[in-house]
């Protein structure tokens, strides 16, 4: 590398290398407990309220990651992401596109709400930037299509945020299956919480109200349409909200049916069919997502994998049915029947999955340096995504949906093709629809 050549000159134009693009500050004569700024990825966060003010906390305990700029619409979650990555008002934005223009910005994480995820990262990678982009991937079938062709087209890392990709349990539990120690599998079941866990004294049926000082509620609602300003609309509680998400199906199902076409090893493709059923909804109030269903994904050998709203917490998470046990995981909690599943050692010569090491944003940090994949890539994140969108659509339609994986359409079916992608308001589009 010429002298002259910047590290983020270097990283920018070596994305098909699958060598460390970083020299270990030990060779180096350094301390390699605290690396040189020059070999810190530089990382700005984007969206730090609930969960993106964790995953600020994570990168900034990360001796590898500098934190440079922070960026929020709401300017009490601007104020405490620059407390806890300490910086100075100069580095805090309310416009995630003055972020973008930094040349001195490697990677940037996302974590606003669902319904400008897709836009964002879009946006990102096509400022060749590296993204870390909470879950689930896009809010449509058609955003998450139109992010995996912006990645690949500009050959970024992109790593979404369903961290059980990383955790060692949920990696065992899916090559006990995949190898297979429960026989030929028939269906896994997938259980999320139902009813509405609504943050604050919230009923979804409030007033509105005056927007507040040092909220930019333009800006939050962004592509979706215009709606009057209620606190019960927004932050943690946009979820409960169609025009924003369908509720569990997209909050917890973007992780756990991640993990069940993992084990699967249909995490790259798709069912054939969906059928929602028992679906409920709340009879006023804008908290207008489906409260309680059952959503069975039929796949073409036959398996199913079957998502379920319920209050029984022992119920949450996946248990993969074959012909010869089954295999229980949440987490890192591992259970097998027969138990002796359990104590099963996978062999050198069977399927081995993606192995994390537990530190699902220290392998995105990894893969930023040596342009490997990381354990949640873009292709996989947009199916995890998908299949709960497809998910949603059949709750709202009420009927049995037949989908064809590999043109991601839905077949012979109109009405349910139009939900593939969502109105925006403008001048918010998909650049690559």
């Amino acid at each position: 590398m010429h002298q002259k050549t910047s590290r983020r000159q270097f990283l920018a134009r070596s994305t098909a290398l699958s060598v460390p693009l970083f020299v270990p500050a030990a060779i180096l004569g350094r301390d390699p407990e605290k690396p040189a700024p020059s070999e810190r990825i530089t990382l700005a966060c984007i969206g730090v309220g609930g969960r993106g003010s964790s995953n600020l906390d994570t990168f900034h305990a990360k001796r590898e990651a500098e934190i440079v700029a922070v960026c929020d619409v709401d300017s009490a979650h601007l104020a405490g992401g620059l407390r806890s990555a300490g910086l100075d008002a100069k580095s805090g934005y309310r416009d995630f596109r003055e972020v973008l223009r930094r040349n001195d910005v490697d990677a940037v994480m996302v974590a606003t709400p669902d319904h400008w995820h897709a836009l964002i990262a879009i946006a990102a990678v096509e400022a060749g930037k590296d993204v870390y982009c909470e879950k689930p991937l896009a809010a449509s079938i058609a955003e998450g299509q139109a992010l995996v062709r912006a990645v690949e087209k500009h050959g970024r890392i992109l790593q979404c945020g369903t961290q059980r990709r990383s955790m060692a349990g949920c990696r065992f539990a899916c090559e006990l299956v995949r190898n297979g120690r429960i026989g030929k599998v028939l269906r896994v079941e997938v259980g999320v919480p139902g009813r509405f866990a609504v943050r604050g004294d919230f009923t979804g049926e409030e007033p509105a109200q005056p927007v507040p000082d040092g909220f930019d509620y333009a800006t939050w609602l962004g592509p979706c349409e215009e709606a009057p300003y209620t606190p019960a609309r927004c932050h943690f509680n946009f979820r409960w909200v169609s025009e924003y998400a369908p509720g569990y199906i997209t909050d917890w199902g973007a992780h756990y049916l991640d993990i069940a076409q993992w084990g699967l090893g249909r995490d790259a493709s798709g069912p054939v069919s969906v059928d929602a059923q028992d679906v409920r909804f709340r009879e006023k109030g804008i908290y207008d997502a489906p409260e309680s269903f059952r959503i069975a994904y039929t796949y073409e050998d036959g398996a199913q994998a079957i998502l379920v709203s319920t209050e029984d917490r022992s119920q949450w998470g996946m248990k993969f049915h074959g012909d010869a046990g089954t295999v229980s995981v949440e987490s890192e909690n591992v259970v097998t029947e027969p138990a002796t599943i359990r104590t099963s050692t996978i062999g050198e010569n069977e399927i081995r999955l993606y192995d994390a090491k537990n530190d699902h944003h220290g392998n995105f940090l990894d893969c930023v340096r040596s342009r490997k994949q990381p354990s949640a890539p873009v292709q996989i994140a947009h199916r995890s995504a998908s299949i709960c969108q497809i998910g949603a659509i059949a709750c709202a339609l009420g009927r049995k949906l037949a989908w064809d994986p590999k043109a991601e359409r839905f077949a012979g079916d109109d009405d349910a093709n139009r939900r593939i992608a969502r109105p925006m308001r403008a001048p918010w589009k998909l650049a690559h629809a």
